[in-house]
């Protein structure tokens, strides 16, 4: 892709060829970027997810580019709503996910910068997953809502900086993130939203998880901001 694409800070339609597909994102980088975030969005989402999308516009407010990503095809997204079979398939987004990383690498506007994931319900195991086969590449990943836990064998391997968002409200999901934080060597940490619910509806609670996020990924792509984590909780 040339770089006359990325003549406004975006968001640009970009499709990203994998080995056995080609996948739609939508690409937004802010003047001098600091670094990237790639989004992997939940069990039947989309790089739609109007949360996700809060969430990118918050980060790019802070000078990090997003790449909003589908890690289905629009033939699979319909075959998954119909059958929910992909969705659980956290070798097959992960490999995605993989991919597209060695993708953002490649391109001139941002092989230099760090690489960050957020990921959401099933799409937190799947960015533990790639960023465990990515170490040194991937520095930092937040999980919002997640299931962290179907990384499995790969949580004791990951190197990124971790963030554990979820819900108060969310005891199944939340019981689940303290087993997965266990088995994380990495620098990690849970952060619990009190009154929160799964999809952090209630008012405030995506503000809550945006700001969070924001000042992770700063902590940990932005060249000039060093290793601090100051101001998480």
């Amino acid at each position: 892709m040339r770089d006359s694409a990325f003549a406004a800070t975006g968001p640009v339609a970009v499709r990203v060829p994998t080995g056995a597909a080609l996948l739609d994102g939508d690409l937004s980088l802010p003047e001098n970027a600091s670094g990237i975030v790639l989004f992997a969005h939940g069990s039947g989402s989309s790089r739609m997810s109007p949360r996700n999308r809060a969430v990118a516009s918050a980060l790019q407010a802070r000078r990090l580019g997003t790449l909003l990503l589908d890690l289905l095809t629009p033939e699979e997204d319909l075959f998954d709503r119909q059958t929910a079979a992909l969705r659980f398939d956290i070798g097959m987004l992960a490999e995605r996910l993989v991919e597209v990383t060695r993708w953002v690498v490649q391109l001139d506007r941002t092989r230099n910068l760090p690489i960050g994931y957020f990921g959401a319900s099933t799409g937190g195991g799947a960015a533990l997953v790639a960023a465990a086969e990515l170490p040194g590449i991937v520095r930092a990943v937040v999980s919002r809502g997640g299931r962290p836990d179907l990384a499995g064998t790969a949580l004791p391997r990951v190197e990124a900086a971790t963030l554990l968002i979820v819900g108060g409200n969310d005891p199944t999901v939340l019981a689940l993130n303290r087993e997965a934080l266990s088995l994380l060597r990495a620098e990690k940490r849970l952060h619990v939203v009190p009154g929160a619910t799964h999809l952090f509806s209630e008012p405030g609670a995506l503000e809550e998880v945006a700001r969070l996020a924001g000042e992770w990924f700063h902590a940990h792509l932005a060249a000039d901001a060093g290793a601090s984590d100051e101001g998480i909780q």
